[in-house]
């Protein structure tokens, strides 16, 4: 692994530091504030722009088993809170470039070339 997590205090500093208008009390209370705001709209979504977005997703009931006895337990269906990494998120935490795709002239120029052997 590589390092340890970023404190509270430790994020709010480095914000701080990168926004030099902004001083620390002004950066918690945004950061107070996004977090008060996204435990309101998660009901219906709430996307942190290059982030990802907080969905409430129903999860139906099942079945599982007991690890400790093996026993097998009815597991009740609830709402759950998810977190889906934004797409730009992911490429630019694991570093992949993002897949170009083929340009659409190529695949005209082979229609017309099978067409011209018939």
């Amino acid at each position: 692994m590589a390092g340890k997590s970023l404190t509270q205090t430790q994020v709010i500093q480095k914000l701080s530091e990168m926004t030099e208008d902004l001083p620390k009390k002004q950066v918690k209370l945004l950061l107070d504030n996004l977090s008060q705001l996204a435990y309101k709209e998660a009901k219906n979504g709430f996307t942190v722009p290059g982030l990802g977005k907080l969905v409430l997703v129903q999860r139906k009931a099942r079945t599982g088993r007991n690890p400790a006895t093996g026993e097998m337990i009815k597991i009740p269906a609830k709402k759950v809170v998810k977190f889906k990494v934004a797409k730009a998120a992911k490429d630019n935490i694991l570093g992949e470039a993002p897949v170009k795709k083929a340009p659409a002239k190529k695949a005209a120029a082979k229609k017309k070339a099978v067409a011209k052997k018939k």
